[in-house]
């Protein structure tokens, strides 16, 4: 285990009146080995004690972690978003086995974590202090916990902790970040970008669009998208595209999908070859488009920039 593959962190967790661990906040996320901070724990021990109203108890926890084991507690997976969301580790490039076994199910509120049957329970209570559930969940808001620099997130509630978010990135009010997925440069996101799949930089993800993730029936192959790439409004993807590729808005791309070459050789009966889109995955310019006279998903070579985003939007 070397020092660039453990990160360590001191925070807050809160554990639930019956013991279980709700969640755990790092401020701050360091590699190498873990070492003394008086300083932050200082910092942190004010706030912790028991929050009658939500019957939980916060407490101050250090942490050190090896990114290639498996998650051990709910502090570790917590220390792993953490990572990711604080861009100290990339998607893909940390042990995840098991994360969801970590996370129990939380009444996520307006004043921190509730286990779902106190908040059945303490109803009235809660109510009188002016907290609200907002959802039931085992992951919280990204900017719960973590306020991303450079990135604009239109509606927090569409983005997860454990998403990564560079400079620069725009997350609109239907985009979607789950976690460990995100943008490696400045990105428009207004359609879902699911677990595991990562976008290159100066790409945008359109309106209502979707990429499969592993979570969603993409199988094994970890979906991504290169740099100055559009994926359409409505579109949708299940295979990788290079960079400066366009995906025409309302097509959806699947492994499977039959498309025609139209650069390609023609047959011996005159027609162009065709291929399943596994064989175009990751490939660079490439234009996706459907036939509107008769309906077959075609690729054709493009040269060129693909998209160029407003550096207005993302500065």
């Amino acid at each position: 285990m070397s020092d660039a593959r453990t990160v360590w962190g001191i925070g807050l967790t809160t554990i639930a009146g019956d013991g279980t661990v709700l969640d755990a906040w790092y401020p701050e996320v360091r590699t190498g080995t873990s070492a003394s901070d008086e300083v932050a724990v200082a910092a942190l021990e004010p706030l912790a004690g028991p929050d009658e109203r939500r019957n939980v108890t916060l407490e101050v926890v250090q942490l050190q972690i090896d990114l290639d084991a498996a998650p051990a507690s709910t502090a570790d997976a917590y220390l792993r978003l953490h990572a990711l969301s604080h861009l100290v580790v990339r998607p893909n490039e940390l042990n995840l086995d098991g994360i969801f076994g970590h996370l129990p199910n939380v009444a996520w509120t307006n004043a921190g974590p509730v286990l779902p049957a106190d908040a059945a329970r303490l109803r009235p209570r809660l109510q009188r202090a002016g907290i609200q559930v907002q959802g039931l969940d085992k992951f919280p808001r990204l900017t719960d916990y973590v306020q991303p620099s450079g990135v604009r997130i239109a509606d927090a509630s569409r983005v997860r902790l454990g998403a990564y978010l560079s400079p620069g990135t725009t997350v609109m009010h239907e985009g979607f970040v789950n976690f460990n997925a995100g943008t490696l440069g400045a990105s428009m996101v207004e359609g879902r970008i699911s677990q595991g799949v990562v976008v290159g930089d100066g790409s945008d993800i359109g309106g209502g669009s979707s990429i499969m993730g592993t979570l969603s029936g993409g199988g094994t192959h970890r979906v991504s998208i290169g740099a100055r790439t559009l994926l359409g409004a409505n579109a949708g993807i299940g295979i990788s595209l290079g960079d400066d590729c366009v995906v025409e808005a309302g097509l959806y791309v699947t492994a499977g999908t039959k498309i025609v070459l139209v650069d390609g050789p023609v047959t011996a009966d005159g027609a162009r070859k065709s291929v399943k889109g596994a064989e175009l995955s990751g490939h660079d310019g490439v234009l996706f488009r459907r036939n509107s006279l008769s309906g077959a998903v075609e690729a054709v070579r493009r040269a060129g920039v693909g998209v160029t985003l407003n550096e207005a939007l993302h500065a």
